[in-house]
Protein backbone atom coordinates (compact mmCIF):
# COMPACT_ATOMS: atom_id res chain seq x y z
CA UNK A 1 0.00 0.00 0.00
CA UNK A 2 0.94 3.81 -0.74
CA UNK A 3 -1.39 6.01 0.91
CA UNK A 4 -0.42 9.44 1.90
CA UNK A 5 -1.44 11.03 5.17
CA UNK A 6 -3.38 13.71 2.75
CA UNK A 7 -6.16 10.41 1.38
CA UNK A 8 -6.11 9.24 5.34
CA UNK A 9 -7.60 13.03 5.98
CA UNK A 10 -9.88 13.20 2.82
CA UNK A 11 -10.76 9.73 3.64
CA UNK A 12 -11.64 10.46 7.44
CA UNK A 13 -14.02 13.81 6.21
CA UNK A 14 -15.79 11.66 4.22
CA UNK A 15 -16.68 9.08 6.84
CA UNK A 16 -17.80 12.10 9.17
CA UNK A 17 -19.52 13.75 6.64
CA UNK A 18 -21.36 11.33 4.95
CA UNK A 19 -21.20 13.20 1.95
CA UNK A 20 -18.25 14.18 -0.57
CA UNK A 21 -19.99 17.03 -1.24
CA UNK A 22 -19.91 18.27 2.68
CA UNK A 23 -16.32 17.15 2.73
CA UNK A 24 -14.70 18.76 -0.11
CA UNK A 25 -16.31 22.18 1.54
CA UNK A 26 -15.06 21.42 4.88
CA UNK A 27 -11.29 20.36 3.39
CA UNK A 28 -11.88 23.72 1.23
CA UNK A 29 -11.76 21.45 -1.95
CA UNK A 30 -13.41 21.24 -4.88
CA UNK A 31 -15.33 18.01 -5.02
CA UNK A 32 -13.77 16.71 -8.54
CA UNK A 33 -10.22 16.98 -6.67
CA UNK A 34 -11.49 15.29 -3.11
CA UNK A 35 -13.25 12.38 -5.33
CA UNK A 36 -9.81 11.72 -7.06
CA UNK A 37 -8.01 11.56 -3.69
CA UNK A 38 -11.00 9.15 -2.40
CA UNK A 39 -10.78 7.01 -5.43
CA UNK A 40 -7.27 6.54 -5.32
CA UNK A 41 -7.26 5.61 -1.32
CA UNK A 42 -10.11 3.18 -2.09
CA UNK A 43 -8.39 1.25 -4.81
CA UNK A 44 -5.63 0.20 -2.64
CA UNK A 45 -8.43 -1.75 -1.04
CA UNK A 46 -10.19 -5.45 -2.14
CA UNK A 47 -13.08 -4.74 0.34
CA UNK A 48 -15.11 -1.44 -0.59
CA UNK A 49 -14.78 1.22 1.84
CA UNK A 50 -18.23 2.66 1.11
CA UNK A 51 -21.03 2.26 -1.37
CA UNK A 52 -23.39 4.73 -2.85
CA UNK A 53 -27.21 3.55 -2.21
CA UNK A 54 -29.85 5.98 -3.94
CA UNK A 55 -27.26 8.53 -4.20
CA UNK A 56 -26.72 8.60 -0.86
CA UNK A 57 -22.91 7.32 0.49
CA UNK A 58 -22.35 5.13 3.15
CA UNK A 59 -19.20 3.65 5.00
CA UNK A 60 -19.24 0.44 4.99
CA UNK A 61 -18.18 -1.95 8.36
CA UNK A 62 -14.82 -2.09 6.95
CA UNK A 63 -14.65 1.31 5.81
CA UNK A 64 -15.46 1.87 9.32
CA UNK A 65 -12.78 0.29 11.05
CA UNK A 66 -10.23 1.51 8.20
CA UNK A 67 -11.34 5.44 9.41
CA UNK A 68 -10.72 4.53 13.11
CA UNK A 69 -7.44 3.34 12.37
CA UNK A 70 -6.43 6.02 10.27
CA UNK A 71 -7.58 8.77 12.98
CA UNK A 72 -5.00 7.04 15.10
CA UNK A 73 -2.15 7.49 12.40
CA UNK A 74 -2.68 10.83 11.93
CA UNK A 75 -3.14 11.40 15.82
CA UNK A 76 0.81 9.16 15.91
CA UNK A 77 2.46 11.71 12.76
CA UNK A 78 0.40 15.37 14.14
CA UNK A 79 2.64 13.71 17.54
CA UNK A 80 5.54 13.31 15.54
CA UNK A 81 5.44 16.82 14.07
CA UNK A 82 4.53 18.57 17.52
CA UNK A 83 7.57 16.44 19.20
CA UNK A 84 9.64 18.15 16.64
CA UNK A 85 8.38 21.32 16.73
CA UNK A 86 9.04 21.03 20.93
CA UNK A 87 12.52 19.54 21.06
CA UNK A 88 12.77 23.28 19.26
CA UNK A 89 11.87 25.08 21.98
CA UNK A 90 8.65 25.42 20.63
CA UNK A 91 4.81 25.29 22.32
CA UNK A 92 2.87 22.90 20.22
CA UNK A 93 -0.11 21.78 19.62
CA UNK A 94 -3.28 22.05 17.07
CA UNK A 95 -6.49 24.72 18.08
CA UNK A 96 -9.26 24.47 16.71
CA UNK A 97 -11.91 26.65 16.32
CA UNK A 98 -15.51 26.94 14.29
CA UNK A 99 -17.07 30.46 14.13
CA UNK A 100 -20.59 31.37 12.84
CA UNK A 101 -20.04 33.79 9.85
CA UNK A 102 -20.28 37.32 11.24
CA UNK A 103 -17.78 35.61 13.65
CA UNK A 104 -14.85 36.19 10.99
CA UNK A 105 -14.73 40.07 11.40
CA UNK A 106 -14.57 39.07 15.30
CA UNK A 107 -12.06 36.01 16.24
CA UNK A 108 -8.95 37.08 14.39
CA UNK A 109 -8.46 40.12 16.33
CA UNK A 110 -8.60 37.39 19.50
CA UNK A 111 -5.94 35.23 17.96
CA UNK A 112 -3.38 37.23 16.06
CA UNK A 113 -1.31 38.08 19.52
CA UNK A 114 -1.29 34.21 21.07
CA UNK A 115 -0.16 32.58 17.75
CA UNK A 116 2.56 35.47 17.65
CA UNK A 117 3.84 34.27 20.85
CA UNK A 118 3.00 30.70 19.68
CA UNK A 119 4.75 30.26 16.80
CA UNK A 120 4.26 26.30 17.13
CA UNK A 121 0.13 26.58 17.40
CA UNK A 122 -1.65 25.05 14.52
CA UNK A 123 -4.99 26.86 14.00
CA UNK A 124 -7.67 25.55 12.23
CA UNK A 125 -10.37 27.85 11.59
CA UNK A 126 -13.59 27.08 10.35
CA UNK A 127 -16.41 29.90 9.56
CA UNK A 128 -19.45 28.08 8.30
CA UNK A 129 -23.46 28.32 9.50
CA UNK A 130 -24.41 28.39 12.48
CA UNK A 131 -25.68 24.95 12.03
CA UNK A 132 -22.77 23.60 11.19
CA UNK A 133 -20.97 25.35 13.94
CA UNK A 134 -23.47 24.18 16.42
CA UNK A 135 -23.31 20.15 15.00
CA UNK A 136 -19.01 20.56 15.45
CA UNK A 137 -19.57 21.76 19.09
CA UNK A 138 -22.01 18.56 19.77
CA UNK A 139 -19.70 16.39 17.86
CA UNK A 140 -16.19 17.41 20.13
CA UNK A 141 -15.04 18.39 16.86
CA UNK A 142 -13.39 21.80 18.15
CA UNK A 143 -11.83 22.62 20.68
CA UNK A 144 -14.33 26.07 20.93
CA UNK A 145 -17.04 27.97 19.00
CA UNK A 146 -17.77 31.39 18.20
CA UNK A 147 -21.76 32.09 18.03
CA UNK A 148 -23.39 35.24 19.18
CA UNK A 149 -26.75 32.82 20.35
CA UNK A 150 -26.06 29.90 22.76
CA UNK A 151 -27.36 26.68 22.11
CA UNK A 152 -30.00 25.55 23.93
CA UNK A 153 -30.02 21.85 23.91
CA UNK A 154 -25.56 21.83 24.74
CA UNK A 155 -24.03 22.18 28.32
CA UNK A 156 -21.47 24.83 28.09
CA UNK A 157 -18.87 27.11 29.11
CA UNK A 158 -18.48 30.70 27.71
CA UNK A 159 -16.63 33.66 27.79
CA UNK A 160 -17.95 37.15 26.45
CA UNK A 161 -16.25 38.05 23.97
CA UNK A 162 -17.95 41.76 22.18
CA UNK A 163 -21.62 42.88 21.93
CA UNK A 164 -22.97 42.39 18.58
CA UNK A 165 -25.39 45.25 17.18
CA UNK A 166 -27.77 44.79 14.68
CA UNK A 167 -29.18 48.00 12.50
CA UNK A 168 -31.92 47.96 9.88
CA UNK A 169 -29.72 49.38 6.47
CA UNK A 170 -30.28 49.98 3.30
CA UNK A 171 -28.57 51.84 0.42
CA UNK A 172 -30.34 54.72 0.76
CA UNK A 173 -31.24 57.11 3.98
CA UNK A 174 -35.18 56.44 3.79
CA UNK A 175 -37.27 53.25 4.11
CA UNK A 176 -39.68 52.44 0.82
CA UNK A 177 -42.12 50.42 2.30
CA UNK A 178 -42.54 48.75 -1.45
CA UNK A 179 -38.70 47.20 -1.20
CA UNK A 180 -38.96 44.09 -0.04
CA UNK A 181 -36.77 42.75 3.58
CA UNK A 182 -33.93 40.26 2.99
CA UNK A 183 -33.56 37.65 5.46
CA UNK A 184 -30.74 35.09 6.30
CA UNK A 185 -31.79 31.35 6.35
CA UNK A 186 -34.12 29.64 8.73
CA UNK A 187 -31.74 28.38 11.64
CA UNK A 188 -28.87 31.71 11.84
CA UNK A 189 -28.69 33.73 14.57
CA UNK A 190 -28.91 37.19 12.47
CA UNK A 191 -32.17 35.55 10.80
CA UNK A 192 -33.34 34.77 14.61
CA UNK A 193 -32.96 38.11 16.15
CA UNK A 194 -34.38 39.36 12.51
CA UNK A 195 -37.85 36.99 13.32
CA UNK A 196 -37.64 38.11 17.21
CA UNK A 197 -37.47 42.08 15.98
CA UNK A 198 -40.26 41.96 13.25
CA UNK A 199 -43.27 39.28 14.87
CA UNK A 200 -44.81 37.11 13.55
CA UNK A 201 -47.98 40.08 12.64
CA UNK A 202 -45.39 42.04 10.39
CA UNK A 203 -44.93 39.58 7.52
CA UNK A 204 -44.49 41.26 4.11
CA UNK A 205 -42.57 40.65 0.74
CA UNK A 206 -39.14 39.21 1.82
CA UNK A 207 -35.79 37.55 0.35
CA UNK A 208 -33.86 35.14 2.14
CA UNK A 209 -30.25 34.74 1.52
CA UNK A 210 -27.51 32.10 2.64
CA UNK A 211 -24.95 34.83 3.94
CA UNK A 212 -24.25 37.90 5.17
CA UNK A 213 -21.98 39.13 2.50
CA UNK A 214 -24.75 37.91 -0.07
CA UNK A 215 -27.55 40.15 1.93
CA UNK A 216 -24.90 43.01 2.36
CA UNK A 217 -24.32 42.91 -1.97
CA UNK A 218 -28.21 42.11 -2.64
CA UNK A 219 -28.63 46.16 -0.23
CA UNK A 220 -26.08 47.87 -1.75
CA UNK A 221 -27.75 46.77 -5.46
CA UNK A 222 -31.00 48.20 -4.12
CA UNK A 223 -33.50 44.98 -3.80
CA UNK A 224 -34.18 45.49 -0.60
CA UNK A 225 -33.83 46.08 3.29
CA UNK A 226 -32.22 43.96 5.57
CA UNK A 227 -31.03 44.16 9.78
CA UNK A 228 -27.60 43.08 9.58
CA UNK A 229 -24.61 43.15 12.42
CA UNK A 230 -22.57 46.30 11.88
CA UNK A 231 -19.30 44.97 12.52
CA UNK A 232 -19.47 43.48 9.15
CA UNK A 233 -20.38 47.18 7.19
CA UNK A 234 -17.48 49.52 8.59
CA UNK A 235 -16.18 49.99 4.65
CA UNK A 236 -19.36 50.24 3.23
CA UNK A 237 -20.95 52.60 5.47
CA UNK A 238 -17.68 55.02 5.21
CA UNK A 239 -18.05 54.62 1.51
CA UNK A 240 -22.14 55.50 1.16
CA UNK A 241 -22.97 52.43 -0.38
CA UNK A 242 -24.99 51.39 3.25
CA UNK A 243 -26.86 53.42 5.24
CA UNK A 244 -28.14 53.15 9.03
CA UNK A 245 -32.00 53.77 8.53
CA UNK A 246 -33.42 55.09 12.21
CA UNK A 247 -35.95 52.17 13.67
CA UNK A 248 -37.81 52.05 16.73
CA UNK A 249 -36.17 49.56 19.27
CA UNK A 250 -32.81 48.83 16.95
CA UNK A 251 -30.11 48.17 17.25
CA UNK A 252 -30.72 44.70 18.41
CA UNK A 253 -28.04 43.85 21.26
CA UNK A 254 -26.33 40.06 21.51
CA UNK A 255 -22.91 39.10 21.92
CA UNK A 256 -20.32 37.06 20.48
CA UNK A 257 -18.70 34.37 22.73
CA UNK A 258 -16.52 31.79 22.99
CA UNK A 259 -17.89 28.50 24.05
CA UNK A 260 -17.26 25.18 24.70
CA UNK A 261 -18.32 21.81 26.08
CA UNK A 262 -18.79 21.80 29.95
CA UNK A 263 -16.99 18.20 30.47
CA UNK A 264 -14.61 18.95 27.89
CA UNK A 265 -10.92 18.57 29.06
CA UNK A 266 -9.48 21.12 27.14
CA UNK A 267 -5.69 20.55 25.31
CA UNK A 268 -2.59 22.50 27.09
CA UNK A 269 -2.97 24.63 23.86
CA UNK A 270 -6.74 24.98 24.24
CA UNK A 271 -6.43 26.15 27.82
CA UNK A 272 -3.32 28.36 27.05
CA UNK A 273 -6.00 29.94 24.84
CA UNK A 274 -8.39 30.63 26.77
CA UNK A 275 -6.32 32.16 29.27
CA UNK A 276 -5.00 34.54 27.18
CA UNK A 277 -8.27 35.70 26.04
CA UNK A 278 -9.42 36.30 29.56
CA UNK A 279 -6.06 37.97 30.17
CA UNK A 280 -6.21 40.21 26.87
CA UNK A 281 -9.99 40.98 26.37
CA UNK A 282 -10.07 43.90 27.18
CA UNK A 283 -7.14 45.48 25.61
CA UNK A 284 -7.32 43.22 22.46
CA UNK A 285 -11.01 45.24 22.62
CA UNK A 286 -10.05 48.70 23.31
CA UNK A 287 -7.10 48.47 20.30
CA UNK A 288 -8.96 46.51 17.31
CA UNK A 289 -12.83 47.76 18.11
CA UNK A 290 -12.69 51.53 19.13
CA UNK A 291 -14.44 52.21 16.08
CA UNK A 292 -17.31 50.13 16.93
CA UNK A 293 -17.86 51.06 20.37
CA UNK A 294 -18.01 54.73 19.92
CA UNK A 295 -20.04 53.78 16.74
CA UNK A 296 -23.50 56.92 17.41
CA UNK A 297 -26.57 56.54 14.78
Amino acid sequence: MNYTLHQLRVFLEVVRQQSITRAARKMHMTQPALSIQLKNFQLQFDIPLTEVVGKKLYVTDFGQSIAELAENVLKEADAIRYKTKEYKGLFTGQLKISAASTGKYVIPYFLSGFLQEHAGVDLILDVTSKTQVVSSLRKNEVDFAVVSVVPKDITIKEELLLENRLYLVGNTEHFDKDRPLIFREAGSATRLAMDRYLGAGKKRKRLELTSNEAIKQAVIAGLGYSIIPLIGIKNELASKELHIIPAKSLPIATAWRLVWLKNKKLSPVAQAYLDYVQSNKDQIIHDSFSWYLNFKK
